[in-house]
């Protein structure tokens, strides 16, 4: 956490890449945490032989903020990205502050952007491990 935030939050923000939001306590301004944010072109392939099936009413939504490539049957559009989250585990400042209060955070902020400048998907990357699938999917319903 404070080598990212140290090296790259910084310069990913003067670049104007990323923002990185500082999570204190307001008890007593302990740093809690971070998450990171950023808008980013994401393609949604639609062919069911590629990908899982996208609903047609998802299809429908997806389409009125999207380009539809017909050869590759994929949607391209800009969204929103989680691209870091971190808790700061300092002194025992980790049990202050949960994975989901983090997350929930971040979601909010990009609500809170969307209700500003549009817009209606965000997503995140992560490793695809069994411990942050069931964190993302099963805990805070990202799909």
């Amino acid at each position: 956490m404070e080598r990212f935030l140290k090296h790259q939050a910084i310069d990913f923000t003067k670049k104007n890449q990323f923002v990185t939001y500082l999570v204190y306590s307001s008890e007593d301004a302990e740093l809690l945490g971070y998450f990171t944010l950023t808008s980013k072109p994401i393609t949604i392939n639609v062919n069911s032989d590629k990908a899982e099936t996208i609903s047609k009413t998802i299809q429908r939504k997806i389409s009125r903020v999207s380009e539809y490539d017909e050869q590759s049957c994929t949607y391209t559009l800009s969204a929103y990205l989680i691209a870091q989250l971190g808790k700061n585990y300092t002194n025992g400042a980790n049990k202050r502050i949960s994975g989901e209060d983090i997350l929930g955070l971040a979601v909010q902020k990009i609500k809170e952007m969307q209700y500003i400048g549009g817009g209606m998907v965000m997503f995140l990357e992560a490793e695809n491990s069994p411990q942050l699938m069931k964190f993302y999917k099963e805990q805070n319903g990202f799909k």
